[in-house]
């Protein structure tokens, strides 16, 4: 009965903290501030990529780091001090106030911050995006933005809604090497495009050493909340060496396997180039051994999309493939020089050419005698990609990987993640419907319900 209140009274006040800013005119920007006021942020999970995020954002002169929220001790006092990990190169907060509840966070001391950096565990994305832009909080989300295609589309609706400025974690999207790809694509260094391959094949070394899902629990660690860690997922016995802290991913309940992770940092890139939305239909036509509860290790998937004016043809076809010795099944000839075959990778095959580019690296057009070095895009001035959303918050301005880019390039990905219970078989999908046309039972996979106690209207 507590619990319960103390939802109905986070969801009284969320409603009322949105009325209140619709009548005040915010927060597209902070407009009640002076020109040398700080936007006060607050980072809900502070650990690896949470942590990362935290500190990259706190580097920007105009920031200050007034909330830190994580479910593991350890972690906020790492958060807090700069110290416990190489990670946190001795950068701590001890000024900011410290939670283990988000909920508690955003519910009570929402008046202590502007926006807020969520990176945590996939399957808690969602909830706390949805619960801090409906305080009209501005929303850093590392990647990829929800496990779940209905998660993702309420993200969009609801940054809409609250006005506010939003940045995927998708950071290699601010690359130069990132940006100059897409000039090429789009600017016909190829000619139009035919198709595209991409492949990842690093080592899982987020892997669990425990695949084991026993009914009898280990001991769980003094300075974890193991129920707020599941948080919107089924209660279940901890498991030590399985989910927490790093190798939640592989689980369906928590992550969306290797796909899910790091096809928005591959896919990002074309869909920019491009102009793609979505997917006309996905097949996944190879899939590695699969363990109870838990993605394959490997795959190929299909994508293909409509044509347009910088495609050639009717379709795209976009193959990718992952695993630890992923590599494309067609020919791929090398720039002169690269020695040895990228672990992961992207090639675009155009009318004129090819791209080639190794993932993080420079792209290099193919054959290189018909595309010498001047040719090549220059004068990339260099951008921050969490700057970047700061600097968009103060000025009033869109960010280079706001949620209406996201959105669509995370369901995409999803959609690859799905065919992974339909092998072999398309899934032919309507976006606008939001709806798998042909096999009516994938269509429950499109959306998860919570459980009680951690229920949100509108989102599961």
């Amino acid at each position: 009965m507590h619990s319960i209140m103390n939802r109905r009274r986070f969801l009284q006040q969320s409603a009322a903290a949105t009325a209140s800013a619709s009548a005040l005119g915010f927060p597209a920007i902070l407009r009640s501030a002076s020109p040398n006021s700080m936007l006060q942020v607050a980072c809900i999970g502070v650990a690896r990529m949470g942590g990362n995020t935290m500190r990259s954002v706190a580097t920007h002169p105009k920031v200050k780091i007034v909330s830190i929220c994580d479910v593991d001790a350890n972690h906020l006092k790492e958060a807090a001090t700069g110290k416990g990990s190489a990670r946190a190169g001795g950068v701590g907060f001890p000024d900011a106030s410290q939670h283990t509840d988000w909920r508690q966070m955003l519910r009570d001391h929402s008046d202590k911050f502007d926006a807020v950096t969520v990176g945590t565990p996939d399957h808690m994305h969602a909830p706390m995006a949805v619960q801090s832009m409906r305080l009209k909080k501005h929303v850093y989300l590392q990647k990829p933005m929800a496990p779940t295609i209905h998660e993702c589309r309420v993200i969009q609706q609801e940054a809409v809604k609250a006005g506010v400025v939003t940045q995927l974690g998708n950071q290699g999207r601010s690359g130069i090497e990132a940006r100059m790809t897409v000039d090429l694509l789009r600017n016909g260094a190829i000619g139009k495009i035919k198709e595209a391959w991409f492949w990842e094949g690093k080592p899982l070394s987020w892997w669990p050493k425990n695949e084991e899902l026993r009914t009898q629990g280990d001991n769980v660690p003094a300075e974890l909340d193991w129920d707020a860690w599941i948080g919107v997922r089924e209660p279940r016995p901890y498991l030590l060496d399985t989910y927490h802290p790093q190798t939640w991913r592989a689980w369906r309940d928590f992550g969306v396997g290797e796909l899910g992770d790091m096809g928005v940092h591959f896919f990002d890139g074309v869909f920019d180039a491009l102009k793609l939305r979505a997917p006309k239909r996905v097949k996944q036509t190879e899939t590695g051994a699969i363990g109870t509860g838990l993605w394959a290790k490997s795959r190929t998937v299909e994508f293909e999309f409509p044509g347009n004016e910088l495609i050639a043809g009717d379709t795209f076809k976009l193959t990718w493939c992952d695993g630890d010795s992923a590599r494309p099944s067609r020919e791929i000839p090398m720039p002169a020089a690269l020695k040895n075959f990228p672990k992961s990778g992207h090639l675009w095959v155009g009318e004129t050419g090819m791209i080639f580019k190794p993932y993080g690296q420079r792209p290099w057009v193919l054959p290189e005698d018909s595309f010498p070095a001047e040719k090549y895009p220059r004068d990339y001035g260099k951008q921050d990609h969490y700057h970047d959303w700061v600097d968009a918050i103060l000025n009033g301005k869109k960010s280079c990987a706001d949620f209406s880019h996201g959105g669509p390039l995370t369901e995409t990905v999803l959609m690859g993640t799905l065919a992974e219970n339909y092998p072999n078989q398309w899934l032919e999908w309507d976006r606008d419907a939001m709806r798998i046309t042909n096999i009516a039972e994938a269509n429950k996979l499109l959306k998860r319900e919570y459980r009680d106690g951690w229920k949100v209207e509108g989102l599961g």
